[in-house]
Formats: structure tokens, sequence, C-alpha cells
């Protein structure tokens, strides 16, 4: 009985579970929602698994569709693939969306605050203090609360918070890792020239924890 049930089991064909047809257009959509870059026809025909000529037909209907419904966006063939577009007239809209809040831009001593921070890591903020030549306690919180910078641990020998550049960072200027940088580091001072300017910047001992102190002008602009 054993010997039966045994090639019963390896005789039998594996079981098939077929997914259920969706409608065609809806699948399209669901699938041209989440692209991050233009389909062709015959790659949306595999994902939703209708004929290519039927996927064809119905995509230039959906386009052809939200035209005659005045969307704020259409369905565009461009460069062989398919993707969603907002529609032209509404550039002005989109464009307020975008920029909105960009006048809370980085100003001038953040950027350079963020240079600093990004060749000297990890860094404490009296370094980076003491690197610019003015207090920046407030332009490292705007860093902070902006995802660019994020603390990375302590400074065994002062205690002092230290800090490090994000993944953020490196997605906003376009890079993969901070071999990439140019070659600016060289211009900066090094670290071991620092401690007499940071000791006259914080009015204490290097050795000490740095100073929190209330940012000037930087605080007011950042």
């Amino acid at each position: 009985m054993t010997d039966q049930t045994d090639q019963t089991d390896r005789g039998a064909e594996p079981e098939v579970v077929e997914r259920p047809a969706l409608p065609l257009r809806p699948a399209l959509e669901a699938v041209l929602m989440v692209a991050d870059q233009p389909l062709s026809a015959s790659t949306l025909a595999t994902a939703v698994d209708h004929p290519l000529a039927d996927v064809e037909s119905a995509l230039s209907a959906l386009a052809a569709e939200y035209t005659a419904q005045g969307r704020g966006f259409d369905l565009r063939n461009v460069a062989g693939g398919w993707r969603f577009y907002s529609r032209e007239e509404y550039a002005a809209v989109v464009e307020g969306y975008v920029l909105e809040g960009q006048q809370a831009r980085l100003t001038q001593a953040a950027l350079e605050t963020l240079a600093v921070v990004a060749y000297r890591q990890p860094v404490s903020r009296a370094r980076v203090s003491a690197i610019r030549g003015v207090n920046v306690d407030g332009v490292m919180r705007t860093l902070l609360a902006r995802g660019l910078v994020e603390e990375a641990g302590q400074d065994p020998e002062t205690g002092a918070h230290l800090y490090r550049t994000t993944s953020y960072f490196l997605e906003r200027i376009g890079v993969t890792g901070l071999d990439e940088l140019p070659e600016l580091a060289p211009y900066l001072p090094e670290m071991d020239d620092l401690d007499d300017e940071l000791a006259e910047m914080t009015g204490m001992s290097v050795a000490q924890p740095e100073h929190h102190s209330s940012t000037e002008q930087e605080q007011t602009h950042d």
C-alpha cells in the first residue's frame, strides 16, 4: 500500500493556482501608478497577463479617455514606454507644490557647516564652530531637522556629541558614497590645529564637553 501511495504521489501533477482574471484597464492603471520609469506595452502585457494587442489598445483608449475627461494627468507613450505625467496646463500648480517651503532653503552658513561635517565626520559641533569661526549650534539643529545630519556617538576624550551626514544627504547631492565627494578636504584645516581656536570660541578647555550656547545671527536665519 505504501508503494502504491508513493507512486501515486510521484505521478501526481503539481497543482496550478491560476490568478483570477482582472479587468484590463484598472490592472494597467494599478501597475502604471507605481512605475518609476516608462513601461513598454510588452512589459505591461506580461504584468497584467493579457494579450499584447489588447494591452496596446487599452493604453491608447485610456490616454484618450483622460484627455476627454480633462484629468490633471495624462498617459503618454514616450521613447517606447508608457507612463503617467502631469498635464502641461497644470505645470504652475505642480511647480508651486514642489517648491512649497523652499523659501526655507539652506543658507550659505548652513551649506558651509554641512560641508565641514561631510569632510570631517564624525565631528563635534565645537570643532565645526572652530573651523567656521562662528557658533553653529542653530545651524546644526537645522541640518538635523532636515535629515541631512545625524548623531554618531560621543567623542571619547571630550564627551561631545559627534555628527555625520546621512544617506539622505548622499541622495540629495547625487552620490552613492562619501568617496565620491569632490576633493575639498585638503582646503580644510587639520583637526590638530584647532585646539587653540576651539578653546577661545567655547571659553573652556577642549577636554570638557562642548558648549551649547544660543546662536546669534545664524540661529535667526537658519
